[in-house]
């Protein structure tokens, strides 16, 4: 989730209402719009979210919002064979690469990530087939307010323990949970947002079950 301020549903300058952490620039528009909580199946796409989540660690969302396609372009768009391949030369080449987050624990992460993805995909057929795994089974009601959404759950926690297995880095439950509210597999929008009813449909049509 981002990190604006709002608590609850805002309604815009266009009329619709939303999640109000969205509501403090057009980059973080678009991201709840046409992305947050949509699902995503594929592979190359939550290995992206994954790094992304990493490399936010500590910093603002809406940084990682204006740097990703510096990041797509640094890391070959996120294709996990390619990135698996980098070698300590590249790292000292992207630590030079002001389009990115320059922390040499990070940049090593997301290679280290796409490493353990290819592992998972030779175990378990997709990233996707793993982390969809972990998605909550139960119906819960839409949150009013952000404050009564949790930081991390026991499904994050079991998805970050897995992760971390393969060899995952930066991945805690916390940030486990982000991705998951970011990937689709929880419905986090608030109610009255005109996004939710919107993931919900697209949860639906994968056969996803409704959180």
């Amino acid at each position: 989730m981002s990190d604006g301020q709002a608590n609850g549903v805002e309604r815009g300058s266009d009329g619709r209402r939303r999640c109000g952490w969205c509501i403090s620039g057009p980059d973080y528009l678009a991201y709840h719009d046409q992305e947050w909580g949509r699902p995503v199946v594929d592979d190359i796409r939550i290995y992206e979210k994954l790094c992304l989540e990493g490399f936010q660690s500590g910093l603002s969302w809406l940084t990682i919002l204006r740097k990703r396609e510096g990041f797509r372009r640094a890391f070959c768009g996120f294709d996990p064979e390619q990135v698996a391949r980098f070698g300590e030369q590249t790292v000292e080449r992207l630590l030079a690469d002001a389009a990115i987050i320059r922390h040499r624990g990070k940049i090593e992460a997301a290679i280290a990530n796409a490493r353990a993805t290819l592992e998972v995909q030779a175990r378990h057929g997709s990233l996707g087939a793993l982390v969809w795994s972990f998605e909550p089974p139960r119906r819960r009601r839409a949150p009013q307010r952000l404050d009564e959404l949790a930081s991390a759950t026991p499904e994050s926690t079991a998805l970050a323990r897995e992760l971390k297995r393969f060899g995952f880095r930066f991945v805690g439950p916390t940030t486990a949970y982000a991705a998951m509210q970011s990937l689709g597999l929880v419905n986090d929008h608030l109610a009255g947002c005109h996004a939710r009813p919107a993931c919900e449909r697209e949860r639906r049509a994968l056969g996803a079950r409704p959180v």
